[in-house]
Parts: structure tokens; sequence; C-alpha cells
């Protein structure tokens, strides 16, 4: 696998962020740095926002292979941990325009939950948005995007690797709808 360095050079930087440490009821403990929360299988809190077009698809787009968790994958969802000190919503906002360019866009929050896999736990905010403006795609962090039916998804994923996680976050959208 050849990871290009603007990549490698992201992912190191992304590795030290500091983000939100939170316990299992999602109070904040304090922040520390991305690859040690990871690496000590600590909690912390992350977004995701389906982002959808005037026709009702869902914009999935295809993780670089730099990414920490699940690179290369199929992500329903824009999104990324929530940084020490910010609020859910902002983060939402930071990561729909740093992923896939869109800002200005009404974000619409549908709830929390509690992600919990080995090497991935979180505390997830859920969000939509709908636009139809061109996206304009981080390279470091996204190779491709396109808008498919949810019907379309749930096929892929079958067949596909989807991120876990941002499935979750879809099925319980989903089940808020009714």
């Amino acid at each position: 696998m050849t990871i290009h360095p603007a990549e490698a050079a992201h992912r190191a930087a992304s590795d030290r962020e500091r983000v939100a440490w939170v316990d299992e009821a999602d109070q904040v403990l304090g922040a520390l740095p991305r690859a040690e929360l990871r690496e000590r299988g600590l909690i912390g809190r992350c977004t995701f926002i389906l982002l959808f077009n005037g026709a009702g698809e869902l914009c999935v787009h295809r993780r670089t292979l730099s990414k920490a968790l699940y690179p290369g994958y199929w992500d329903v969802a824009a999104g990324g941990m929530v940084a020490a000190g910010e609020a859910y919503t902002d983060s939402a906002r930071r990561e729909l325009a740093e992923e896939l360019g869109i800002e200005g866009v009404e974000l619409t929050f549908h709830e929390r939950f509690y992600f919990d896999q080995p090497d991935n736990r979180l505390w997830c905010a859920v969000y939509s948005a709908v636009s139809d403006a061109p996206l304009r795609l981080q390279s470091e962090e996204v190779m491709e995007a396109r808008f498919v039916s949810l019907a379309q998804v749930e096929r892929e994923s079958l067949e596909k690797p989807y991120c876990p996680d941002s499935l979750a976050a879809l099925q319980r959208y989903k089940a808020s709808l009714g």
C-alpha cells in the first residue's frame, strides 16, 4: 500500500490533534492526542453528518488509505473526532466543510449514541444536512464521493467495506424517521 506523502503528513498531524476524552456517560475527562486515545482504548467524541442532495440521495465517500481506522473503506457520513473544548455542533460544521467542502447549510441534530468496538470507542452525535452545492473533497482524507440511494447503500454495504460506525449512525437516523 503506497501512501502519498501529503496523506502521510496529514495523518501524522491528525494523530497529534488533541481531542475530547470522555467516559461511558459522555462526561469530559480531559483531552488527549488522538493517537494516544486510540492506542489506550479510551473513549472520544465524534460527529457523523449524513449529507443528502435535493433528490434525497446520500453522499458516500471512500476514505484514503492513510486513515488510522477503516482505510479505503466507504463512509456514509462526513465527520470526525471532536477537538478538545469543541462542541459537537461546531465539530460537525467544521468536518463537513473540511471533508466535503459544504458550508453554510442547516444541520439537523438527530441523536447521540455510544459506539463500542475494541479499536473504536466513541460517543457519536448524528446530524443530517441537504445540499446541492458542488463537493470539494479534502484529498488527504477522501478519495472519491458520489450520491446514491439509501437502498443502494444497503446493497453495497453487504458487498464492499463500509465503516461500521457510520453505518450505525445511518441505521439510527433511519430508525428516528419512523
